[in-house]
């Protein structure tokens, strides 16, 4: 079974970037990403799959283009 997870770039607050992400559309998870150490945590604690994926591929696009991209979209 695939799975699409969808994040989008939020406020961010003082030494922090946050994501809503959720799956297709549906955004009721919070991703914190430190932008120095790019260390990534989920509000709720539940680190799973989700959250991973779309860590990466927001860490990713960082590193490629050296800014935090407003929305990402994981597919597999």
């Amino acid at each position: 079974m695939g799975m699409m997870v969808v994040a989008r770039r939020v406020e961010p607050t003082a030494g922090e970037v946050r994501y809503e992400f959720g799956f297709e559309d549906d955004f009721d998870r919070m991703l914190i990403i430190n932008p120095n150490t790019l260390e990534a945590r989920v509000e709720d604690g539940n680190f799973d799959s989700a959250a991973s994926a779309i860590a990466a591929k927001i860490v990713n696009a960082w590193r490629m283009n050296g800014d935090f991209p407003s929305r990402v979209l994981f597919a597999s």
